[in-house]
């Protein structure tokens, strides 16, 4: 039987794989902006790279520190941060104006979808389940203990998020093309805000952990981008 490190692992490769499958359907079926230039390319993904390994790391290790547990950890979360952080200095140092993200909102939500499941099955070695439950759905990671299988929420959310993406990219709405990288970060952050509460993280500032501080910088990162970017029809909508 594959330990928990081996199973996470796996799933991390899963993930990597749907999200590049997803962004070739995508792709093929509404192809998306991507304004960067062949020649800007290399240093764009590989600013990515680097602040999404950055963010991970840091925030991951950072949260682990605060709940009172020595190591080093990696977050998706902190990954994402990382990443939108990294590109909009990149977008700002190289003078590019327009938005990049369009074409990682749908590889994004699946490769949560996914790559959570890992984490579910990796058991309480993992430290990515939720506070004790007697839920009937609640589950024993293997220390006798039945808990949130909060990883499985975040899935569920993330997967329902893309079937909405999806069915929106199908009916060409407007908002939901070109801002559909920012939605997708805004949802990530307001149902992970939510999934804190019941974490055993250990808390910064009063009850919220630094996973809470994140997912709302994402959140209002997201708004703000969303908002500047809305079709003016939409955002009259959007205003009324």
């Amino acid at each position: 039987m594959m330990a928990g490190a081996e199973i996470h692992a796996v799933f991390d490769v899963l993930a990597w794989l749907a999200a590049a499958a997803m962004a070739f359907f995508v792709a093929r079926w509404r192809p998306l902006s991507f304004p960067v230039t062949a020649a800007a390319r290399q240093s764009y993904y590989a600013t990515l790279v680097v602040g999404s390994a950055i963010g991970a790391y840091l925030f991951g290790t950072l949260n682990l520190w605060a709940s009172g547990m020595p190591g080093v950890a990696r977050s998706i979360e902190g990954a994402i941060f990382g990443g939108v952080c990294a590109v909009e200095i990149w977008k700002r140092a190289t003078g590019q104006p327009a938005r990049t993200g369009a074409r990682y909102a749908a590889p994004l939500a699946i490769g949560v979808a996914v790559g959570r499941i890992g984490c579910f099955l990796s058991g309480v070695e993992d430290f990515t389940y939720g506070l004790p439950s007697d839920l009937p759905w609640a589950h024993d990671f293997g220390d006798g203990v039945m808990r949130h299988p909060v990883q499985l929420y975040e899935s569920l959310a993330m997967a329902a998020f893309l079937a909405v993406y999806l069915w929106k990219l199908a009916r060409r709405d407007a908002l939901w093309t070109l801002n559909g990288f920012y939605i997708a970060v805004g949802f990530y952050g307001a149902q992970r805000f939510v999934w804190e509460f019941i974490k055993p993280y250990g808390p910064i500032v009063g009850p919220f952990t630094v996973f809470h501080f994140l997912s709302a910088a994402l959140v209002v990162y997201a708004a703000a981008m969303a908002w500047t970017g809305a079709p003016t029809g939409a955002r009259a909508t959007m205003n009324a």
